[in-house]
């Protein structure tokens, strides 16, 4: 009678245990749970990126320069369901920030505008990093976002500030000095070589002048 009191006493032991177990289970799931919905709705509100161009130069280049375009339309759009799709849209923003590099337009070849996208790039890189961790940190994701939002404005700006400066109309005489300063380079090119290099004069005059000076000094001792 008392073995079977035990073994019923430990089997209800055990019951309790395991209900306990699967509370703290069920306890700890559905914090997870909330903590991920947190930072999915804090991902989704701090989410916002310059999609449109800030001044007439970017709103043209939009229009010419591919890879700007699907660049920006890509940052128009603004994934809604789950952390995953953000995890997706990051990867393929991460992608267009690397084809800024290719075609970029000849006037805006220059150390200036590749820096500015060498850096636009890495913050796109960091941003595809940290939102495909396994402990997701809301807060850095969304201070990325923002850098990456200064450095678009930042790109954008010396965009405009290469074309303007194009528009500027040279002073007076400074066309003219350029074109003097072509004549002149035209002249030297098309000069004959005889002319710009006297160590290519001619055959004969250098072999008329040594036989003067052998007449002269037969012997070739010095006088």
């Amino acid at each position: 009678m008392n073995n079977k009191l035990a073994l019923l006493f430990l089997v209800i032991l055990m019951q309790f245990s395991c209900n306990n177990a699967t509370d703290s289970r069920l306890a700890d799931q559905l914090r997870d749970a909330k903590k991920k919905e947190l930072i999915f709705t804090n991902i989704k509100k701090g989410w916002t990126f310059f999609d449109s161009p800030i001044n007439t130069t970017s709103e043209e280049y939009v229009k010419t320069w591919q890879q700007w375009r699907e660049f920006m339309d890509e940052l128009g759009k603004k994934p809604k369901k789950t952390i995953g799709d953000f995890q997706k849209k990051s990867k393929i923003l991460s992608t267009k920030a690397m084809a800024l590099n290719n075609n970029i337009p000849t006037q805006f070849d220059t150390p200036q505008i590749k820096s500015r996208i060498a850096t636009l790039i890495t913050q796109v890189q960091m941003l595809d990093l940290y939102i495909n961790l396994t402990d997701i940190s809301d807060k850095k994701v969304i201070k990325l976002v923002a850098e990456i939002n200064i450095e678009l404005v930042s790109l954008q700006r010396q965009m405009d500030k290469i074309v303007e400066k194009g528009k500027i109309p040279m002073e007076t005489g400074e066309s003219e000095l350029l074109q003097m300063i072509m004549d002149t380079t035209r002249a030297i090119s098309g000069a004959s070589p005889s002319l710009s290099n006297p160590s290519l004069s001619s055959p004969m005059t250098a072999k008329s002048t040594s036989s003067f000076m052998n007449s002269k000094n037969p012997n070739g001792t010095k006088r």
